[in-house]
């Protein structure tokens, strides 16, 4: 591929976000609603002049793969086994990094494609759900803590589908926050190391449950936000319509 063709994708994303800012103005000076969804970033629009099959999505299917071979590591022998338990803590390290790399490249380099915007966070859920559940049933993690942070992942996904025809909820700060201290704690839960340890990798997952619940609560009062400025703004248009009659 060409210098040229690998930079087209970039340039249609700028093309997209000059066209939605002059949107936006016109809009504004019309006197319109000016709830619209958020502007692309030309760094994170998907590039249709890249194939899937890429190494940003190729990162991304083996973090997946990865997911089953941690599990088994760290269940085996009931997880009392400290070899297996370090190459479990090996594997989910690896796939930790993994999901930072097929990120940038997928930035930095125009691969990002809907198919990896879709199964990133898949790979995500998969890892951390299979260390937290594989944790409970070793009896490293009480299962309330798998129960506040599963519940909270699943609930945030089906509120931005129930919401999506209103508009985009886009990752906070604090959500990214989140996934960070969750990686941290559970790496740290993951080592067969025990007595004082245990108290860091408490501290850390304390901290990773707050921001966890808080940044839920935040989603959800967004969420509402985001509905009900997308229904005044649909019933304005509506009146708007009724008065050109």
């Amino acid at each position: 591929m060409s210098a040229a063709e690998r930079r087209e994708p970039r340039a249609i994303a700028r093309e997209e976000l000059e066209r939605r800012r002059a949107e936006f103005e016109r809009r504004r000076a019309a006197g319109e609603p000016l709830i619209a969804p958020p502007l692309p970033d030309p760094a994170s629009t998907p590039s249709t002049g890249v194939s899937t099959w890429n190494i940003a999505n190729a990162l991304t299917m083996f973090r997946i793969v990865l997911v089953p071979f941690f599990g088994w590591a760290l269940l085996t022998h009931g997880g009392h086994d400290t070899p297996y338990r370090i190459v479990a803590v090996v594997l989910f390290v690896i796939a930790s990094v993994t999901d930072r790399i097929d990120g940038d490249l997928a930035r930095s380099r125009g691969l990002v494609t809907d198919f990896g915007k879709m199964m990133d966070p898949i790979a995500d859920k998969a890892l951390m759900g299979m260390a937290l559940i594989g944790l409970s049933i070793i009896g490293r993690l009480p299962w309330w803590v798998t129960g506040i942070i599963l519940i909270r992942e699943v609930g945030i996904t089906l509120l931005r589908l129930s919401v999506i025809r209103h508009g985009v909820l886009p990752a906070s700060r604090g959500g990214k926050l989140k996934t960070f201290l969750q990686a941290v704690a559970i790496g740290l839960f993951l080592l067969p190391i025990s007595g004082w340890f245990d108290i860091v990798a408490w501290v850390v997952m304390l901290a990773a449950l707050a921001i966890t619940v808080a940044t839920g609560v935040d989603y959800v009062f967004r969420a509402v936000k985001l509905r009900q400025n997308s229904e005044r703004s649909r019933a304005r248009r509506a009146r708007r319509a009724q008065r050109g009659r």
